[in-house]
């Protein structure tokens, strides 16, 4: 096989087969909440395949809700800003890293500090309040990091692995 990927001495006619589908999903765009949908409907379009309907909801529920979080309290009312998303699909599930230069996310965000006996009711909470408490109890492997004024926050969605059907 050539460096093009053709065969030897049939003048570039037979081409390699065609590479598999990278695992990796890797997007970057606007802070604005159009352009959160966009990503949301790119991101799970490109993973329908791979997830179950529940799965495929779940993600979308968590993803919604870090993404919208971003625009409304990382960047504000500035209206500019980035955010980079990026999934990888593997045997223990999806693993998910956001990245942002908004404000720092609050510590409270990912203190576990009331357990479930104790769990306040959605009605008592501030708009949104309920939204991290959805992400722990969706996701593992959650963890945060600031550093030259970009947030990181990664976390892992266990699922089955995927079958080569």
């Amino acid at each position: 096989m050539l460096a093009d990927g053709s065969q030897p001495g049939r003048g570039g006619l037979d081409k390699a087969p065609p590479r598999p589908e990278a695992k990796i999903f890797h997007h970057s765009f606007a802070a604005t909440p159009l352009a959160v949908r966009t990503a949301l409907r790119t991101a799970l379009a490109r993973f329908l395949r791979q997830l179950t309907p529940d799965e495929a909801g779940t993600l979308e529920l968590v993803l919604a809700e870090v993404l919208n979080n971003i625009v409304e309290h990382g960047y504000g009312e500035t209206g500019h800003g980035t955010i980079t998303l990026s999934l990888v699909r593997d045997h223990r599930g999806l693993s998910c890293s956001i990245s942002d230069d908004g404000v720092e996310l609050p510590p409270a965000c990912l203190a576990r500090s009331i357990d479930d006996t104790h769990r306040p009711e959605p009605h008592t909470l501030p708009e949104g309040g309920f939204g991290w408490f959805l992400i722990h109890d969706l996701v593992e492997d959650l963890g945060y990091h600031r550093e030259n004024g970009r947030n990181l926050l990664a976390f892992r969605m266990p699922m089955p692995p995927v079958s080569n059907n």
